[in-house]
């Protein structure tokens, strides 16, 4: 039995086309579940950063309240320092130790007064972090109903395709086989390059791929000797009724 390699170029043509023509089968399978993978991505993707902000959210939420009693206890703190200072103030003997009570009270005049801020401060932004919380929380309900439901969409299509799938793709490898290893190499490269993933085009009303085709090209393509290339695109042209022909040869 002849290897790849050893087979006619008449013959990897036709491989081509077959091959082709399968892939060509199965991207509409994947044409069904339409937006729905990239759409469950995006949504996982929104999710987790949802997620990080909440817990960023909370964490505040937490030091904020941490701060309040803390500020709440400096100012406790400071107002008892201040009464004990002002009570030493009477009992001093020079003005050098008047003056330096005088500062620890004004110390802890701007230790209250700095606490109180902060406090305030939390006071102002709460509301508004607790809005920020409950949205983005509402929004992660949202995405979970959202993430079900696309979900169940792809699996549904997953499961009515899925035989079908399997048995193109063993038809798949059972055609890449018959390529020569190099023709593959070109092929799968220009697949993953061409949007539509049409690497093998036939001649339609003397254009292929959108693109026109010389007449002197047209004649080499139908005699089938060679493997020919567009030269815009990269995409193997081939005869129609061989692409036609080949196509409804292939068992599937």
């Amino acid at each position: 039995m002849p290897t790849a390699q050893e087979t006619s170029t008449s013959e990897q043509l036709r491989s081509l086309i077959c091959l082709q023509y399968i892939d060509s089968e199965i991207d509409k399978i994947e044409k069904l579940r339409g937006d729905l993978p990239e759409e469950i991505r995006d949504l996982r993707d929104e999710q987790e950063g949802l997620a990080t902000r909440i817990e960023k959210y909370k964490q505040e939420e937490a030091q904020n309240e941490e701060d309040k009693v803390s500020s709440a206890t400096s100012v406790k703190d400071a107002e008892m320092l201040i009464v004990r200072y002002e009570e030493q103030q009477l009992q001093v003997r020079n003005n050098r130790e008047y003056d330096a009570l005088t500062k620890e009270v004004e110390a802890q005049k701007q230790r209250i007064e700095d606490a109180k801020r902060r406090m305030e401060e939390i006071d102002l932004n709460e509301d508004a972090h607790k809005a920020a919380i409950e949205e983005a929380e509402t929004r992660m309900k949202e995405l979970d109903e959202l993430l079900v439901t696309k979900e169940r969409d792809l699996q549904e299509v997953l499961d009515d395709t899925k035989q079908e799938q399997a048995h193109l793709e063993k038809k798949r490898q059972e055609a890449a086989e018959k390529v020569d290893a190099r023709y593959l190499l070109a092929y799968e490269r220009l697949r993953e390059r061409l949007p539509d993933g049409r690497a093998v085009v036939p001649i339609e009303r003397g254009a292929a791929g959108g693109f026109a085709v010389p007449p002197q090209r047209q004649v080499e393509i139908r005699q089938g000797n060679r493997i020919v290339a567009c030269e815009h695109t990269g995409r193997i042209i081939v005869d129609s009724e061989l692409f036609a022909n080949t196509a409804q040869a292939t068992n599937l």
